[in-house]
């Protein structure tokens, strides 16, 4: 076991033993969710690959998917168990209230007969067997693309699911290096402060530059606040595609920063749509078109079909189980159906049918068109972005620089403090700004890996 495995093992641990029921909240704590969470109780380091995995796992979405292909499944059993011979055993007993009456004319008189008996027993076994069954040898393969189809939606869902995951995940990376930075400008706030104040105590600062860097502090603070708020939503939403307790805390165990570095390694192997999941569904969809035209052509066909019953027959009167004495019969049949005249119903179905599959096809032309226009912007944006974030680093770079040599000034009374804070205004925006371009980079891929049908992180959880 690789230790990724061994790692997302503990953690699968740790996330059961922590979701428990409330009664057993009160107990010990699992070790192995320990071991999961290291020395941090409150906090648990996960990857992005990670997320998926257990999302994938975890997730409702992806069971009813899964359950409704293994119904189809069985449906194509239900469909080949229809050319299976159908064997039948049958029981049943009749007793008489009154029996018929006839008349006879005997000797010139007119004299009733009691005709039948009072109990009547019937029992036997039947067998039919489809021989020639055009329609039902058809549906065989329309079950088999059914499936298919189902198959489909399910890595739909689960392509669905994994762009649903990564941009949560690229939210909450977002939302901590966000906060980071407000921290960063929230501190520098308050040890300005603080040497304002020291100074007005010594006499070389006036009330003023305390107030008015007091007030920076406090301006700091609700900002300081919302992105804390917006960690936690972050953090609650990656919980719930998931499928967690809301009550971990997971956080990435990558930066923003560090996902720069790797994120060029993203190459785009083929523009094809070949792997898009709608178009795959509407091909599917198609296909089922031209076998549903098959089977109403098939219609038109005959079917033949064989038949063999074994009986037992007893007739007694008195009581019920007097004299009961079986006698067997049996019979062979064969069976032939030809349809010559219905209305026309067949033909317009027919031709239903046919309209059908060429509206699919027209359907499919159109959506090949939107694809490929949407990839190709898709391109260019990620592009642009590219080279949003190559602006925006260097951006960074100058911001800070600049806001060194303000530090500097004003540490020697060459700058005053709304210099200062103009500077450190600047650094965070430039800061921000690169965060952010970062962040739509990597929107953007996941996005167009869910365009493209990408499922390489599927084949990597699976």
């Amino acid at each position: 076991m690789t230790i990724r495995k061994l790692r997302l093992t503990l953690l699968l641990a740790g996330i059961l033993a922590f979701g428990m029921p409330a009664f057993a909240q009160d107990e010990e704590v699992s070790p192995v969710l320990m071991a999961a969470m290291g020395t941090n109780q409150d906090s648990i380091p996960i990857s992005r690959e990670e997320c998926i995995e257990i999302a994938l796992s975890q997730s409702p979405t992806i069971r009813i998917a899964d359950l409704e292909v293994k119904r189809v499944n069985y449906s194509k059993r239900e469909t080949i168990g229809n050319l299976l011979p159908q064997i039948g055993f049958s029981l049943s007993y009749q007793r008489s209230i009154e029996l018929q009456t006839i008349r006879m004319n005997m000797g010139g008189q007119s004299q009733k007969l009691k005709m039948g008996s009072d109990n009547t027993w019937n029992t036997g076994f039947s067998l039919s067997l489809p021989i020639i069954a055009p329609t039902l040898w058809k549906a065989i393969s329309i079950s088999d693309t059914q499936i298919a189809q189902n198959l489909e939606s399910a890595r739909s869902s689960r392509l669905e699911l994994v762009n649903q995951v990564n941009k949560a995940y690229y939210a909450l990376m977002l939302a901590i290096s966000s906060k980071d930075v407000i921290k960063q400008q929230y501190d520098i706030a308050k040890y300005t402060a603080e040497i304002y104040r020291k100074q007005f105590e010594q006499g070389t600062a006036s009330e003023y530059d305390v107030l008015r860097s007091e007030v920076q502090v406090r301006n700091i603070e609700p900002s300081l606040l919302d992105a804390d708020i917006s960690v936690k939503q972050c953090q609650l939403s990656l919980n719930v595609l998931m499928g967690i307790d809301d009550a971990l805390n997971l956080y990435p165990n990558v930066t923003m920063e560090d996902m720069q570095q790797d994120m060029y390694a993203y190459l785009l192997d083929s523009k094809s749509i070949a792997g898009n999941s709608s178009l795959r569904s509407l091909e599917l969809q198609q296909k089922m078109a031209k076998q549903n035209v098959d089977v109403k052509k098939l219609a038109w066909l005959p079917t033949l079909g064989a038949s063999f019953n074994v009986n037992w027959l007893s007739l007694s009167n008195g009581p019920m189980f007097k004299d009961v004495d079986f006698s067997p019969y049996s019979s062979l049949g064969v069976s032939l159906s030809l349809p010559i005249f219905s209305g026309g119903t067949k033909w317009y179905q027919m031709k239903q049918a046919q309209v059908q599959e060429k509206e699919l096809a027209l359907q499919r032309e159109n959506l090949v068109n939107s694809l490929n226009m949407q990839v190709d912007l898709a391109l260019d944006n990620i592009n642009r972005q590219a080279k949003q974030i190559d602006s925006s680093k260097e951006g960074v770079r100058q911001a800070k620089k600049a806001h060194d040599i303000m530090l500097k000034s004003f540490q020697i009374g060459a700058a005053s403090y709304l210099q200062l804070q103009d500077s450190e205004l600047a650094n965070s925006s430039a800061q921000l700004s690169y965060l952010q371009s970062i962040y739509n980079y990597l929107v953007s891929t996941s996005e167009l890996d869910l365009l493209l049908g990408k499922d390489s992180s599927i084949t990597k959880a699976n």
